[in-house]
């Protein structure tokens, strides 16, 4: 299958944003004008400024002359590049690859896009989109010179495949992208048109104007290679599926996204990967994008537990007038396991899959953090000696520790509390902490922990374990030895349950 190419122009990009957002300026000359050394010269000017004979590159006090009631405004360059950027995402509903051609324009790749719709009816589609917002020409071609030129400098055409030499041949030679100095040489000889020198051995081209003009030649005809380099690196796990008519109910789009998600697995499922990261994008018809993502503990094919997944965020789609496209992508994969395992020393052996399946629903509700798994690490050190794991099939090193109590909550690193001791190596019998005093009825300790000086060098822990009166229960600890010339400094390191 031959490539083809959309070329997109919007002649008037900031300014038809301008009108946009200030309808006032609608059918009025304006322009944006920067400070280029000691004069400002104009860089972009509204429609209507060009049909009165201002350009962009002019000197503002020589618009001024031909059009005294010139309204102007700073160009700000970091705008047009983020717009153009706005832009390219809007057109990924076409196709996923979409490419840059700054100043003002954009390529699609729309290969193998057409089986939806024909090419004539994504034209129309688009041109109905800005039709009052923004002007936009649109070119077709095999190649992206050929698209860009027909986009730049006829009325809009589509060029067949293998076309593209007879819509080319009655353009000016700045069709071809050529450089000035290029330009100049060949006016002088006569050469105006494409048709005038297109047909010129190449060796004689090249000793006359250059070797870039064979290039862009080549280009245009499809001859030579031209780069293409999409805004987004292809995801070969990617699905689309396109909407007869606007979906508005939460019922058409679980339909859409079983769909999706059985043409997915399926090709996953030949390659021996599953999904540990999907993202559903739907497109309204008012050109807005709505996202829901998901995340699996292990590589997942189960169509209905994705599908599950997927469901409990549904309400966060807003679909409005209606969705015209969704497009599910798996945004990281991983191998299956080659066989099916078990953990956690359960009575029943509950297969290692469910339970991975459980705690991917539990994420969807409660948050993507709020599930975690830890194991035990050989160290001393309270915060050294656990270790969190995204693996669930990862298994210990060592056993846990279970002589002495633990608090269920191990914050990272322990905080500063103030605290009121009776004597030396006591308890105390209140601690402050986050402005909140706490008053001791129960305590146990201390547990002396050594700080592991093979790794660090420190003081001892003195740890107690407290509850106040309202049953709550905390692990405290002081540093190093009681001493009567310096202040005891006190922690609080974990909670209990």
């Amino acid at each position: 299958m031959s490539k083809r190419y959309l070329a997109i122009w919007f002649p008037y990009l900031l300014t038809d944003q301008m009108a946009v957002k200030q309808e006032e300026l609608l059918g009025t000359a304006y322009a944006l004008i920067a400070q280029e050394r000691n004069k400002q010269m104009i860089v972009n000017v509204s429609s209507e400024a060009n049909k009165q004979g201002l350009r962009a590159n002019m000197p503002l006090a020589d618009a001024r002359i031909t059009l005294p009631s010139l309204q102007t405004f700073k160009f700000q360059p970091q705008k047009e590049q983020k717009l153009l950027n706005a832009m390219a995402e809007w057109f990924i509903r076409f196709t996923p690859q979409v490419a840059l051609n700054p100043p003002d324009g954009l390529f699609l790749d729309i290969t193998g896009c057409t089986a939806w719709k024909s090419e004539e009816q994504h034209i129309e589609e688009i041109k109905s989109h800005f039709t009052g917002k923004y002007h936009i020409k649109l070119g077709i071609a095999d190649t992206l010179g050929a698209a860009w030129a027909i986009a730049h400098y006829t009325k809009g055409q589509i060029a067949k495949p293998n076309e593209q030499l007879q819509h080319l041949l009655n353009l000016p030679a700045k069709a071809l992208r050529l450089e000035e100095a290029t330009l100049q040489r060949l006016a002088k000889l006569g050469f105006h048109s494409i048709d005038s020198f297109i047909h010129i051995a190449p060796s004689t081209l090249r000793r006359r104007f250059g070797e870039k003009i064979n290039l862009k030649i080549g280009q245009a005809l499809g001859h030579k290679p031209e780069a293409f380099e999409a805004i987004t690196e292809p995801n070969p796990y990617e699905e689309r599926l396109h909407c007869i008519e606007p979906i508005q109910t939460a019922k058409g789009i679980e339909i859409a996204i079983e769909s999706l998600l059985e043409n997915l697995c399926n090709r996953l499922q030949k390659d021996d990967v599953g999904v540990r990261n999907a993202t559903l994008s739907a497109f309204r018809l008012d050109g807005k994008l709505q996202q829901i993502s998901i995340g699996t503990n292990q590589p997942s094919i189960h169509i209905k537990h994705l599908f599950k997944l997927f469901e409990l965020k549904i309400k966060q789609i807003e679909p409005d007038l209606g969705i015209e496209l969704f497009i599910m992508g798996i945004t990281k994969v991983e191998e299956l396991p080659k066989q099916q395992e078990t953990f956690w020393q359960v009575q029943n052996q509950t297969d290692l899959g469910e339970i991975a399946e459980l705690l991917d629903r539990i994420s969807i509700k409660a948050g993507k953090n709020a599930i975690r798994r830890y194991l035990p690490q050989e160290h001393h050190w309270p915060e050294n000696s656990i270790k969190a794991v995204t693996d669930l099939k990862e298994q210990p090193e060592t056993e846990w520790q279970t002589q002495k109590p633990r608090p269920t909550v191990l914050l990272n690193q322990p905080e500063p509390i103030q605290v009121s001791a009776p004597i030396p190596d006591y308890p105390p019998m209140t601690f402050t902490y986050k402005n909140e005093v706490h008053r001791i009825a129960k305590a146990d300790g201390p547990e002396r922990i050594e700080q592991e000086w093979w790794l660090s060098e420190g003081k001892h822990r003195d740890y107690y374990y407290v509850e106040d009166e309202k049953g709550q229960r905390y692990w405290l600890f002081r540093s190093g030895h009681y001493d009567i010339k310096v202040a005891a400094q006190w922690f609080i390191h974990g909670f209990f349950a």
